[in-house]
């Protein structure tokens, strides 16, 4: 089939296609036994909702046309004429619908009768495929009906008197302006060592679908869930499943109608279980951020060489076109994509969180044969993490908490609040604490460079501020030569995608960063679990939500006229965009308009979506898609502009998925690279 004329252009920014997202279906009619009539009706009625939903592909039960469990009424021919009726009856209906879709049914061909998904989109019947493997214990007993289509490649198969592709040999694509290459299989297909979609990955399917029965006991729902999630994960792909549910023979059996959508290991959606009408799994999944994880995974790419042979498919081509108005996304968008956003494991992430830093700092100080900890405490998110962090480490290793060596060192800006809260934290958490006033260093240094400030200008420039931020880390490092320490780092991942630290001798360098790879939403995350864990006591809880609470500030520019102090997400933007930024830039590579509309769908209205229990209210907003392409522009021409920082940061354990920057690890970049592609496709593709 040829390719359309529409084009990615064709489609409006506010539509999930236009992004490479592809809406799927997963679906459970209410069955008529050994009724093909029946069945193909209310198969049709789904397919009508799916089409007035926008759905691009749908997947429905194995042996739907016929009902699975109605044994030996497989053989008899009035049941087998039946279901090419109900096929023919399908596929003249499905001539003005727009989505393609899969049916079960049961099939002769060639003296043999083969369990098949058909595939019909637009009048016509794509390919017929055959299941592979057929169980034959415990309840089922296939084999007594069908024969298996091991082995059957490159045939053709006449239904209703179509005539159609028919064999394991096959993947089907859409050459339309929603591109997408999915791949069939048919329930215990996927149970087994080698699934058939494992090849159909190979072969460059995105979407894996399978069309199954599968009675229900007790826990085999969850192992179903297992499965799925593990080959979609396994596959690098979108794996959507529908099981068969009502109207099926309850004679010895229960049926669930379980149908799930999952995407690289991650459930996407699932219907209600045992439902008592027809019902389906709606959702947008992201083909494209397929198509990028496996671009990226050397060994996908080394799989497909491993099995070049076995994956010579027949492609059948088809044309799907995204529709062209504004559509809503069918997906939830995680706010803080770095955050755990499972309640129920959300006391497990967090330790686990810890532990990773707990232990590659542990093994720093335990590699160097020191003792002492050196940490700079400002009363802010980062320093207060480390020195949690810091102390879980003293505990770990059998050493008092006193070797932490924590020094509070106030400069022109710093508030009361900030050093009252750094006095209070070291005492809390019983560290030796010692206050270093770096003012009377830096205004030596000032005099010495001639800077205006010396002569009582207020002139608060780039000078001014790193030579405080410099003195601070100087001192720091001078003291850890004096008394045996390790100096440990307090910046945080966001700070460095922004450069938005002191190079060298600054905030930037340390003996060893346990925050490196925590972004700032993170960081505050792990805070309110420890307020919330009872282990620091009611006086450590109350320093900790006041550290919170306090405005991020660098603390080194004094307040204006007004009394406005230096506010960090002034300049650099609210950490919250600027993290979700950074997660789909350096994670999935997406482009920037992309990532604009996605933080549109997660932050362009509080009341949609659900939020991690532990935010607060009041930093729950929204943001404009102004404000998000304005922020958006600054963080692409901070991330370019500042690769030469993060080509020389210290060593630090990599905490998430997410991923770090540091150049021994995730992100590898030239520091003189430009940003110019990046700020222009944003500027072309995404609105203001």
């Amino acid at each position: 089939m040829a390719k359309t004329d529409r084009s990615k252009a064709d489609i409006p920014f506010d539509s999930p296609y236009r992004h490479g997202f592809v809406r799927l279906a997963a679906c459970v009619p209410r069955i008529a036994l050994a009724d093909p009539a029946a069945n193909a009706a209310e198969t049709l009625d789904l397919v009508r909702e799916g089409h007035q939903r926008n759905v691009a592909l749908m997947v429905f039960p194995e042996l739907g046309l016929s009902g699975y469990s109605i044994d030996d009424l497989l053989l008899q021919d009035a049941l087998l004429e039946a279901v090419e009726a109900g096929i023919a009856t399908l596929v003249t209906a499905s001539a003005d619908l727009t989505p393609v879709f899969a049916v079960g049914a049961p099939l002769r061909f060639e003296g043999r009768l083969f369990n098949t998904a058909v595939i019909i989109h637009r009048g016509q019947i794509l390919g017929v495929v055959p299941k592979t493997f057929l169980p034959n214990y415990r309840e089922y007993y296939e084999r007594r009906w069908f024969a298996s289509g091991l082995g059957v490649t490159g045939r053709t198969i006449t239904v209703a008197g179509l005539a159609a592709p028919f064999g394991t040999d096959q993947l089907f694509r859409s050459t339309g302006s929603a591109p997408f290459t999915f791949h069939a299989e048919i329930c215990e297909d996927v149970w087994t060592p080698n699934p058939p979609s494992t090849l159909g990955a190979l072969g460059g399917a995105e979407i894996l679908i399978n069309l199954s029965a599968s009675n229900i006991v007790i826990g085999k729902a969850d192992a179903r869930r297992l499965l799925c999630a593990s080959q979609s994960m396994r596959c690098q792909a979108i794996y959507a499943y529908s099981a068969a549910g009502v109207g099926e023979s309850t004679t010895d059996n229960a049926w669930d109608g379980q149908a799930s959508i999952f995407e690289l290991g991650d459930l996407l959606a699932e219907s209600g279980r045992f439902p008592t009408e027809s019902t389906m799994a709606v959702v947008d999944v992201d083909v494209a951020r397929v198509r990028q994880e496996r671009m990226r995974t050397g060994s996908f790419g080394d799989s497909i060489a491993a099995r070049q042979a076995e994956t010579a498919f027949r492609v059948r081509t088809f044309a799907f076109d995204a529709p062209t108005q504004p559509l809503a996304l069918a997906r939830a968008v995680d706010r803080y994509p770095f955050v755990p956003d499972d309640e129920s494991k959300l006391a497990e992430q967090c330790l686990e969180a810890y532990s990773v830093q707990v232990q590659g700092l542990a093994q720093r100080l335990k590699s160097t044969g020191l003792e002492r900890l050196v940490i700079g405490i400002s009363g802010g998110l980062d320093s207060t993490q480390a020195l949690l962090v810091a102390c879980r480490v003293m505990d770990l290793l059998g050493l008092p908490r006193a070797n932490i060596l924590g020094f509070t060192m106030p400069g022109f800006a710093t508030s009361d609040r900030t050093k009252a809260n750094a006095w209070t934290l070291m005492k809390t958490l019983g560290v030796t604490g010692a206050e270093l006033d770096i003012r009377p260093a830096a205004r030596q240094m000032l005099a010495d460079l001639e800077h205006p400030f010396a002569a009582g200008e207020p002139v608060y420039d780039v000078t001014f501020e790193n030579v405080q931020a410099g003195l601070r880390t100087d001192y720091l490092f001078r003291i850890a030569n004096q008394r045996g320490g390790l100096v440990v780092g307090t910046g945080d991942l966001s700070e460095l995608a922004l450069g938005w630290c002191t190079y060298g001798v600054g905030d930037h360098m340390s003996h060893y960063n346990p925050n490196s790879s925590v972004p700032k939403t993170l960081i505050q995350h792990l805070i309110r679990f420890v307020v919330g864990s009872g282990e620091v006591g009611a006086a450590g809880e109350a320093v900790l939500r006041d550290i919170l609470a306090t405005e991020i500030s660098p603390e080194l520019v004094p307040a204006d006229a007004g009394g406005k102090t230096q506010a960090t997400e002034d300049f650099v933007g609210p950490y919250a965009l600027q993290d979700f930024n950074l997660f789909h830039l350096t994670r999935y590579g997406m482009a920037p308009s992309k990532i604009a509309w996605l933080a549109a769908c997660a932050w362009g209205d509080v009341e949609r979506g659900a939020w991690p229990s532990a935010v607060p209210a009041s930093e729950r907003r929204a943001y404009s898609a102004g404000e998000i392409k304005g922020w958006l522009r600054l963080f692409l021409t901070r991330f370019f502009a500042n690769q030469f920082k993060r080509s020389a940061v210290p060593n630090g354990p990599k905490i998430s998925s997410g991923g770090a920057l540091s150049p021994r690890g995730d992100w590898r970049m030239p520091s003189d690279a430009r940003v110019d592609a990046w700020l222009a496709e944003l500027e072309a593709n995404a609105p203001d």
